[in-house]
């Protein structure tokens, strides 16, 4: 297999998020790389590797990738050049084999591998809210000093290096929530290093209003007229959720959208 390298930006449209947010200020410290230029067999991202990193931080430490040939990509699993197995990481891909393979690789390797199946929804162009801002609420980014009350929500965070992640999306993409007249979050939408729209929520006693398909929405919108494809995950089970997208014009896409979170040998403990 060929070295991996720089992937050149004129290659953006070939891929999807993760290639917008690096060309357009990279503000997560991403790379795109290839294993051999023009005709490649497999695009990823992932962190920089001169980026400061704390190797336990899976949050951090996403990679997205993207194969024409199941050969190639087995070929870079087996490798230690593209891919930094010793700390843990998130896989994310929607090709047939690429949970088999990673599978295998961390079997081989005496890794822990967490497997998340998601559906993926598209929106064909700009989503459409079908609920106006209620009174007595405004549409606003998310206020970093609210991080704390994303982290806790959040199914996948409550600990330091979650809060870490949130707080630096917060910082460096587009998000929108709707804040109440003490200019407390009751909804929120933001968007993630691989261009995703993510980490939604509504407060309970808000719920059934459609206010999460209103941040969605809203936050689409500004990704949109961004050039981004607009995109997101939803857990097969998570009916409201499924409800909500839909309602603003997501469509479902075909086969599964996987994160795959490998971690050497058993997960990490939440941090206090």
């Amino acid at each position: 297999m060929s070295r991996f390298r720089p992937m050149a930006l004129r290659a953006q449209r070939r891929v999807l998020g993760a290639v917008m947010t690096v060309a357009r200020g990279n503000p997560a410290g991403h790379e795109v790389l290839v294993d051999s230029w023009p005709h490649f067999g497999v695009v990823l991202s992932r962190r920089r590797p001169q980026e400061p990193a704390d190797p336990g931080d899976i949050y951090a430490n996403q990679v997205a990738v993207h194969y024409r040939d199941a050969g190639a990509w087995r070929a870079l699993l087996g490798g230690t050049a593209a891919l930094d197995w010793s700390g843990g990481l998130q896989l994310h891909g929607m090709q047939e084999g690429l949970h088999e393979a990673v599978r295998e690789v961390a079997a081989a390797k005496g890794l822990l591998l967490r497997t998340y199946r998601f559906q993926a929804l598209l929106s064909p162009g700009p989503p459409r809210a079908w609920v106006p801002v209620p009174p007595g609420l405004r549409l606003a980014p998310v206020p970093l000093a609210h991080v704390p009350l994303l982290n806790a929500t959040w199914g996948f965070g409550g600990n330091v290096r979650s809060g870490r992640f949130l707080a630096s999306l917060v910082q460096a993409f587009p998000s929108a929530c709707l804040l109440d007249r003490r200019g407390r979050p009751v909804s929120w939408s933001l968007v993630d290093p691989l261009g995703c729209l993510s980490h939604g929520y509504t407060v309970p006693v808000w719920r059934g209003r459609g206010l999460s398909g209103l941040t969605l929405a809203t936050l689409g919108r500004v990704l949109h007229a961004q050039g981004y494809p607009v995109y997101c995950g939803v857990l097969p089970d998570n009916t409201p959720s499924q409800r909500a997208v839909r309602a603003v014009g997501f469509l479902p896409q075909p086969g599964t959208l996987y994160m795959l979170v490998v971690t050497p040998g058993a997960p990490p403990a939440p941090q206090q």
